[in-house]
């Protein structure tokens, strides 16, 4: 027969070992901590794009040499003292809870000095203007932070590492977005092969808890402002089907450019100098980068948040061009070598092509096709439709949205697949290739 535990000895047994306690602490502590780590980052990045438009402001010609230069010093620092920070950083999440990764080689990818050195990296990528965005580098850096939470864990602990590193990772992109919730999905889908990881309370409390420490610095608000929709009709279902069409077209071939710059090992001149002279390459790109931005008064320089919430403000008079010249220089960004994610300028590019694609129908309430553009762009380029989905919908208020959200993100990352294989599934077996005794792959 059944009986329930009586409540004094439940309560007796969970207090009983202290070294659990203090483990629990340990990591609700340190996913603390990696929340305001985030929301520093958060705050350089933002005053290292400011300053940059400052002096673009005051001598409409300095991009022309400082951003190219920069550039160059950048992806000379990360070569020669980091070579762990390049590119995004959820690669490296992703490197270090895979299977083929030992223990003791997990500070390839995530780490402490690496995580201060991407904070600083992709400020500076900021800093020269480059088209990039915060949140996979958040990924990396929180995951850094946490990781080294385990020298202060018990030696027995039954929090492992891989645990550690998958909170961190959500941890970032929860406090970069400000959506705890969406954190925990990018877990669920992107990072975690582990179902023990998925069911951990405690990891999904620090996941929660590094996003609060967001939401408290920068209040419950999203970086694009707050996405107003009218009443939905049928009337969005034409224009809508073509925004996640569309949407899932761009983001596979954008993505599919993505690995095919970032694997090639063809003789081809442009290949064969990236690989002997990276830091003139860079300059070259970074030169291309500045070219386009003036020719766009600016508006291609940065992660594109100003002109997203421009577009949902409806006081954005860039020319229809920018989707592909914000494509661009966002490829040319990862392609020079420098820490840069592409969450923020995936959002950009896909709420431009909303805000075009109901200028060209003359749909009435364009923020909506632009949410939609968001959400169906981004899935479609990380193929993480659900977790895109749940960061658009916590910008949008009201939920009239939230059932067009998620089948534009799963529409446009059903036709993505039919294009590239996952982004991040790629990138990630060029960094296992940097593990000792492996062949190094292109990055």
């Amino acid at each position: 027969m059944y009986r329930p535990p009586e409540f004094l000895k439940a309560v007796q047994k969970e207090l009983a070992d202290w070294r659990m306690w203090s483990d629990r602490l340990v990591v609700l502590l340190f996913a603390g901590l990696a929340g305001l780590t985030v929301v520093v980052f958060t705050w350089l990045s933002e005053h290292a794009l400011a300053t940059f438009f400052v002096a673009y402001q005051k001598w409409f010609w300095w991009p022309l040499l400082w951003t190219p230069l920069l550039t160059m010093a950048i992806v000379f620092v990360t070569r020669r003292f980091a070579a762990g920070t390049a590119g995004s950083g959820i690669p490296q999440v992703m490197a270090a809870l895979s299977v083929e990764t030992p223990p003791l080689c997990r500070s390839l990818y995530v780490s402490l000095k690496l995580s201060l050195m991407k904070v600083a990296l992709t400020a500076s990528g900021l800093l020269a203007g480059l088209s990039l965005g915060r949140e996979g580098p958040s990924v990396q850096i929180a995951a850094g932070v946490m990781h080294s939470a385990r020298r202060w864990l018990s030696p027995n602990s039954p929090i492992k590492d891989s645990g550690l590193i998958l909170a961190g990772g959500a941890a970032g992109i929860a406090a970069a977005f400000n959506t705890p919730l969406g954190g925990v999905m990018f877990a669920i889908e992107e990072l975690s092969r582990r179902p023990e990881d998925r069911r951990s309370g405690l990891l999904m409390a620090a996941i929660i808890l590094a996003g609060l420490m967001a939401v408290s610095a920068y209040g419950n608000k999203s970086h694009f402002g707050e996405i107003r929709v009218d009443q939905i009709s049928f009337a969005l279902l034409l224009p809508g089907m073509v925004v996640a069409v569309l949407s899932g077209i761009f983001g596979g071939m954008f993505a599919r450019l993505l690995i095919y710059s970032l694997h090639n090992t063809s003789s081809h001149w442009v290949h064969a100098f990236r690989r002997s002279s990276p830091i003139w390459f860079a300059g070259g790109c970074g030169l291309l980068i500045a070219i386009i931005g003036l020719s766009t008064q600016g508006a291609t320089f940065g992660s594109g948040y100003a002109h997203t919430r421009a577009m949902l403000e409806n006081t954005d008079d860039v020319s229809s061009l920018y989707v592909l010249l914000k494509l661009v220089v966002t490829w040319l960004t990862t392609w020079a070598g420098v820490p840069a994610g592409i969450f923020a300028p995936a959002l950009a590019i896909g709420a431009a092509l909303g805000n075009d694609l109901a200028m060209l129908m003359q749909y009435p309430n364009a923020p909506t096709l632009i949410a939609l553009g968001m959400a169906g762009f981004l899935a479609a380029v990380t193929q993480a439709p659900l977790t895109a989905f749940i960061i658009v919908m916590e910008m949008v208020t009201g939920h009239e949205l939230v059932l067009s959200l998620m089948a534009s993100a799963l529409i446009a990352s059903g036709i993505s697949r039919l294009i590239s294989q996952p982004l991040y599934a790629a990138l990630t077996h060029s960094q296992l290739g940097r593990l000792p005794g492996k062949a190094p792959g292109q990055v």
